[in-house]
């Protein structure tokens, strides 16, 4: 049986193949489908020869959120933010529109973790950054961010309900997480926002975020640009 893997390995094993190919299973039957014995059959070799690559299968799922998050187009140049910003949100539902498990992975993966993975809070880092660059306030950005929640990844569900800065009560810390020093210094203006938004410890929208605040900012917003719609001939 081994020899039977061997002989159909064509490549050196790296995690970059391995993730492509739970990415390409995942996209053909579903997340729930996925196991590293298919992976591995798929690409050729025993099953163990994954684990020096993926840990766990909660490893290989944060590792195929960033793979696909990846595929977001970068910030567009010589625009405005508006632009960008919807440019990229698009370019995100196309992403999700390629992978369709990726939606309830990034979802679920994103809670159980105490910061998200690290393409994500790459892509986040940069959408701030884009806001920031348009002349948005770091108060503006935080709302706004609720405002916009999970459809910046091109769906529609409340999704970031901690801050990077504030885990949930109900998690273990994780022992590997950046320190703050580190987390400020590959991503500032995520750094940036936890540091100057106000926060409600009995949130319920985001870890300490104003509840009340979000949900009437988000409504307010919501009517405003429907009147004007309505206005519009």
């Amino acid at each position: 049986m081994q020899a039977g893997y061997a002989g159909r390995s064509r490549a050196p094993l790296s995690t970059e193949r391995v993730l492509g190919a739970a990415v390409a299973l995942a996209d053909e039957g579903g997340v729930d489908a996925l196991s590293m014995r298919r992976i591995a059959q798929s690409l050729g070799v025993v099953p163990m020869a994954l684990y020096k690559h993926v840990a766990n299968k909660n490893e290989l799922l944060d590792g195929m959120i960033d793979a696909v998050v990846r595929e977001i187009d970068p910030p567009a140049r010589d625009t405005d933010w508006k632009t960008t910003v919807r440019g990229r949100v698009l370019s995100a539902r196309r992403m999700l529109l390629r992978h369709p498990w990726a939606a309830q992975v990034i979802e679920s993966r994103v809670k159980a973790r105490t910061t998200p993975t690290p393409a994500v809070m790459e892509y986040l880092d940069s959408m701030i950054g884009v806001f920031r660059d348009g002349g948005f306030s770091l108060d503006l950005v935080h709302h706004a961010l609720h405002v916009m929640g999970s459809r910046l990844l091109g769906f529609s569900q409340e999704l970031f309900e901690d801050t990077p800065s504030r885990p949930g009560a109900d998690r273990e810390p994780d022992p590997d997480a950046m320190s703050p020093e580190a987390m400020a210094a590959r991503y500032p203006h995520v750094a940036a926002l936890a540091m100057a938004v106000t926060h409600d410890t009995d949130s319920v929208v985001g870890s300490g975020c104003d509840d009340q605040f979000e949900f009437e900012f988000a409504l307010d917003l919501t009517l405003d640009g429907l009147e004007r719609l309505l206005r519009t001939p």
